[in-house]
């Protein structure tokens, strides 16, 4: 069983090919009646890897075939994606993903422009820029745009108060994303941008920081403060601001009257019949926080394995390494956090509408620091940058966190978790 995140965008994306499968031809030429010609991009990014996150390539793979389907060519569709789960020991489907119990194959036909290594917040920021020049590895494929263009960016993966994961750090930090966006608005190289974000606390990558005014309008699946949920079945539910039982908001930013135009305008129009997956009901839901979905997913495994016992063993000591490495994380940060702020609240130093941190340099050496010392973040610890962004807008110094993190983690042996090998989350 996968654990796949079913949002915002698969809702969209399902509306539209309901609804354009029974439009007639004249109907379905006014919804571009904005679109002025120009080329319809795409860019879309699975930030994680690894087979237990199975979910985030499943969904990038699905959008590539919407996306196909309305219209759009390959060599306007620029995918990042890992690619290590249709071929992985653990498919039980070799060659095949899906995004659905049950569900047809999304992985064929796939480009394969940025895998592997190469999956980088480096080459993302270079793709959106169209700066091929700036690459490294991979297709060689960026956004070419012209000034009539439209652009779609998605964005499925982990994510923390002002960041976004990658497979390969480091992370995509706010402010950085935020002036990638400024510059390409600025280089007049497109007409429209629309981007979605799919991760935990995704609103405060936008919140705070992006002008109303670049004609980039921003959806992303939780606010700034929640997480981002799991989920077997979780379509309309999901999408509901006042559901309280499954937890996130979705939120708008940037330039909202674009929120008026036709999903096709970017995503394309299909034009011929496509029956879509069927969706089990939503009453067989599951929810799960998305941290924690990986551990999840291996649990089931182990507990459903029938498979040889040295096989079954090691799944058991991974689990129990994972677990303990984050039980250490939260530990330490707690600890840390209560020498440095004392009475201190985790949550939000400041109100609604403000940026998680004014000084991010501040904030990346925090990260670097306490990695340092106590061990990789991982895609688990990212929600911790909350604690470093508030060290930061309380005047803690770089020097004090470098004291308390060597005195808590100084006997704690990082193994796998050593940034010196992983590299650093910043």
């Amino acid at each position: 069983m996968h654990s796949l995140p079913m949002a915002t965008f698969r809702f969209l994306l399902l509306l539209l090919t309901l609804l354009v499968v029974q439009l007639s031809d004249a109907t379905r030429r006014s919804l571009f009646s904005s679109d002025n010609g120009g080329t319809k991009w795409a860019v879309l990014v699975a930030g994680s890897n690894g087979y237990y996150n199975y979910r985030h390539q499943a969904d990038v793979c699905h959008a590539y075939q919407i996306l196909k389907r309305g219209g759009l060519k390959d060599e306007n569709i620029i995918v990042f994606m890992y690619d290590d789960i249709a071929n992985n020991k653990l498919n039980p489907r070799p060659g095949v993903i899906i995004n659905s119990p049950n569900g047809s194959d999304v992985y064929a036909g796939v480009p394969k422009d940025y895998t592997g290594e190469y999956v980088t917040a480096a080459n993302f920021y270079a793709v959106l820029l169209g700066d091929a020049s700036a690459l490294t590895g991979g297709s060689g494929k960026v956004l070419a745009t012209k000034p009539q263009d439209k652009i779609f960016v998605y964005y499925a993966d982990h994510g923390g108060p002002g960041t976004l994961g990658m497979p390969n750090p480091p992370l995509i930090y706010a402010n950085d994303f935020i002036q990638v966006l400024k510059t390409k608005h600025a280089m007049r190289t497109y007409s429209e941008m629309v981007i979605y974000v799919e991760s935990c606390e995704s609103g405060s990558i936008f919140e705070g920081l992006i002008p109303e005014n670049l004609n980039i309008y921003v959806t992303t699946a939780s606010n700034a403060t929640e997480s981002s949920w799991a989920a077997i079945v979780l379509v309309k539910l999901r999408t509901l601001n006042d559901n309280p039982y499954v937890g996130s908001h979705v939120m708008q930013y940037g330039t909202k009257g674009i929120s008026g135009e036709t999903v096709s305008v970017y995503q394309g129009s299909c034009h011929v019949k496509h029956t879509a997956d069927h969706m089990p009901s939503f009453d067989s839901m599951g929810v799960v926080d998305q941290r924690e979905a990986d551990l999840h997913s291996m649990w089931h495994m182990y507990k459903k394995s029938t498979g040889e016992p040295q096989e079954k063993k090691e799944l058991l000591k991974n689990i129990n390494e994972i677990t303990a490495h984050r039980v250490h994380l939260d530990s330490s940060v707690n600890m840390i956090k209560s020498q440095l702020l004392g009475d201190q609240q985790d949550g939000p130093v400041r109100g609604g509408g403000w940026s998680v941190v004014d000084d991010w340099g501040c904030l990346k050496s925090m990260v670097q620091t306490f990695e340092t010392h106590c061990g990789s973040l991982t895609q688990y610890g990212m929600k911790h940058t909350r604690t470093f962004a508030n060290l930061c807008n309380n005047g803690v110094s770089t020097k004090a966190m470098d004291e308390a993190a060597k005195a808590r983690c100084s006997s704690y042996n990082m193994g796998r978790w050593d940034p010196a090998v992983v590299g650093y989350s910043a």
